[in-house]
């Protein structure tokens, strides 16, 4: 049951409960009223008959009846005083306003009808129904309105607090008034802004120290270059390698943090000829371990070369921590890798990559750049990667390229 829902019926319950107890005590009020009004004017009648009666005259008064209310007999036998009793017949019969008094051993009791009485009594219950029904349907009405307008705004904040965690970091939510979803609203938009400016702190001090590895890095490689022959050379040789493709990766990162800086040149290439050139990439200029299957070729409007990055970044991840064979199937305007490892772990596919942690099962193997960088380029391609762990095993990473398709997740994947 929603927020909406549950305001709507707390309003239209608060509002039949407050049309009931109101219905109650106007009931119970009128019913006194009428019966008071009724006894005093019974009593009046009956000491015009006892006057009446101790002069000698016919007042219309009954004396000793033999259907005087059990209750007033006893209350006038008892104590010598005047007394009334509303009698209720029941059935179809209306109800009889009694005043009885003893005289001289005698009964002397006069009655009068309550029918008018009963009448108005129902007639108002009638009102007060309808006058119930008609609150408590406002209410329902005020509820919906008031639940409908207030999901609205908590709804508006949902949205925009959900377009930050999926990386909108120009989101903002447009506060209305002073309460309390205001104040969410603003503390929606500290918080967008203190994580923008976090991770704004954070690409600069990556970027910054990227830039200033570089020049090492620079002359490590150029004194490589000077180191004689032989296995110690081979060795720092593959260290500043990789220390060089690092460095690149977090420059690379870096720049795609940057909304709109990164733009992609599109034009139209054949997806199988993307394919081979990213799988001869990975291998040193040959397809090696990586076999291209392609089951439907076509042409696109892409960026090739950030194509082929995602392609290779994939492919690198499938032989770094899954097992061979390697797969890059071509499925236009689909691209997949797929390898024959242990699969993808759990928090990949619910969470999605995230840098500085390794999508490997084991600890030291990398530190999650590779997945990052598909991450940021294919959303600079306007295109969806799903990472999936197949029954058959293994796991497989889509690259689509269909036009707008950025959006929900494909089922059974993990989407950026």
């Amino acid at each position: 049951m929603g927020l909406r829902t549950k305001t709507a019926l707390v309003i239209a319950g608060t509002a039949a409960i407050v049309a009931t107890l109101i219905g109650l005590l106007v009931h119970h009020r009128t019913a006194e009223d009428q019966r008071r009004n009724a006894a005093r004017a019974a009593d009046a009648q009956l000491r015009d008959a006892l006057d009446d009666y101790a002069a000698g005259i016919d007042s219309g008064a009954v004396v000793n009846p033999r259907d005087l209310p059990a209750t007033l007999r006893e209350t006038i036998t008892r104590r010598p005083v005047r007394a009334t009793y509303l009698q209720h017949r029941g059935g179809d019969r209306p109800p009889l306003m009694w005043a009885a008094a003893r005289v001289d051993g005698d009964i002397l009791a006069v009655r009068r009808s309550y029918a008018e009485q009963a009448r108005a009594l129902t007639d108002l219950d009638q009102v007060l129904l309808g006058s119930g029904a008609a609150a408590t349907a406002l209410g329902c009405g005020l509820g919906v309105a008031v639940a409908a307008t207030a999901g609205r705004r908590i709804g508006a904040s949902a949205r925009t607090a959900q377009r930050i965690a999926d990386g909108d970091l120009t989101a903002r939510v447009e506060p209305k008034g002073k309460d309390e979803i205001a104040r969410l609203g603003a503390a929606v938009n500290t918080m967008a802004d203190a994580l923008s400016a976090r991770l704004e702190a954070e690409r600069r001090v990556t970027a910054d120290i990227a830039h200033e590895l570089r020049t090492p890095v620079a002359g490590l490689v150029t004194a490589v270059g000077l180191l004689p022959p032989g296995r110690p050379a081979e060795l720092v040789s593959g260290g500043v390698d990789v220390l060089r493709r690092l460095v690149e990766d977090v420059l690379e990162v870096a720049r795609l943090d940057v909304p709109g800086v990164e733009q992609a040149q599109r034009e139209a290439v054949r997806l199988s000829t993307l394919a081979h050139r990213a799988a001869a990439a990975t291998a040193g200029g040959t397809a090696g371990d990586v076999n291209v299957v392609v089951a439907a070729d076509g042409i696109v409007e892409t960026d090739p070369r950030r194509v082929e990055r995602v392609l290779t970044n994939l492919i690198t991840n499938a032989r770094r921590h899954g097992a061979a064979p390697v797969v890059l199937e071509v499925d236009a305007p689909a691209l997949r890798v797929r390898d024959h490892g242990p699969g993808f772990p759990t928090d990949l596919l619910t969470e999605g990559p995230r840098r500085f942690r390794t999508g490997a099962r084991e600890r030291g193997t990398g530190i999650g750049l590779g997945l990052t960088i598909v991450e940021g380029q294919a959303r600079v391609l306007g295109a969806r990667v799903t990472y999936e762990n197949p029954p058959t095993g293994g796991a497989r990473a889509t690259l689509d390229l269909t036009p707008g398709s950025t959006g929900q997740p494909a089922a059974g994947g993990k989407h950026v």
